[in-house]
């Protein structure tokens, strides 16, 4: 029994250092793991939190992808009207200036027309409201009979107090156009008598010669636009544009741009550009806020007749 109990020491003592050596070699020294600071155990996050986060993401990526697609719409938009427009002046370059070199002398006028006029025929997609005067005679530019209560209150003719340096010229028959020392006021009043007895040929004509002439002058704007309303009457679309442009970004702050701005969107929808018609009728709004209210009525029932 005493040969038993000292073996059983020894045995121990071996085990243990056998034990020793091989928790120091794991944990880097038996001693030193006593100082060592307890490991950080990583905190998960909060379910709650986390899905949140990914909402947010997923949120946020949906509102880009939006935004990327109409920035991508707005471009396309933007580059069919500045190719509509390059192609307008294209058009109205090779047109315009032989027409107004060649026109012939002015002669007296007619005698105005009785009765209705002579239809002018119309090419695909002609117009049966908008541009007919006889069909509508209160839409926007409609001639009026000279000296009629309703003449004040349309665009034809246009009041003396906004154009510059103007006369009434309403309630005066013109008889005759001026001779050849006519001022520009004068040939602008015979040209307005003209579209308002229905003579648009000659108006054309006498609002050619005021441009050519009287370049630089203030009423340069309304003859320009004079000369698309004579040209959108007899339903030459193309011309009436060319002309209707020229006066919304050439003179964009005359009083004749937001109805210019109409007539070109009005004349675009004639020749059949749907799209780039109803996107000229919006920037009326946006372009003009303080544009009159027949104005705005009358951009808002071309809107619909073109199904913008």
């Amino acid at each position: 029994m005493m040969m038993r109990l000292p073996l059983v020491g020894v045995l121990a003592l071996a085990l243990s250092a056998v034990a020793l050596p091989a928790a120091a070699q794991q944990d880097g020294g038996l001693f030193g793991n006593i100082f060592k600071p307890p490991a950080a155990t990583p905190q998960p996050l909060p379910g709650g939190d986390e899905t949140e986060l990914v909402g947010r993401m997923e949120r946020l990526e949906s509102s880009l992808r939006q935004l990327t697609g109409q920035v991508e719409q707005l471009q396309y938009r933007n580059q069919q009207l500045e190719a509509q427009v390059r192609r307008l002046e294209e058009g109205a370059g090779g047109a315009r200036g032989p027409a107004a070199a060649s026109a012939p002398a002015l002669a007296p006028a007619a005698t105005p027309p009785s009765g209705r006029p002579a239809s002018v025929p119309g090419g695909p997609g002609k117009r049966s409201d908008a541009f007919d005067p006889n069909a509508d005679p209160a839409a926007p530019g409609a001639p009026q009979p000279l000296g009629s209560p309703a003449s004040a209150a349309t665009a034809l003719p246009r009041p003396a107090e906004a154009i510059p340096g103007g006369r009434p010229a309403g309630g005066t028959q013109v008889a005759a156009l001026p001779g050849p020392g006519a001022s520009v006021r004068e040939l602008y009043d015979a040209g307005q008598a003209q579209l308002q007895r229905q003579d648009y040929s000659g108006a054309e004509q006498t609002f050619r010669q005021i441009i050519q002439s009287a370049s630089g002058d203030r009423i340069i704007p309304d003859a320009t636009f004079m000369l698309g309303e004579s040209l959108f009457l007899r339903q030459n679309y193309g011309d009436a544009a060319a002309s209707f442009l020229e006066v919304s970004t050439k003179y964009p702050n005359s009083p004749r741009a937001p109805e210019a701005l109409l007539r070109l969107g009005q004349s675009l929808a004639g020749l059949g550009e749907k799209e780039t018609a109803c996107a000229t009728l919006q920037e009326v709004d946006r372009k003009y806020p303080r544009a009159t209210s027949s104005i705005r009525q009358a951009v808002e029932r071309e809107q619909k007749r073109v199904g913008c």
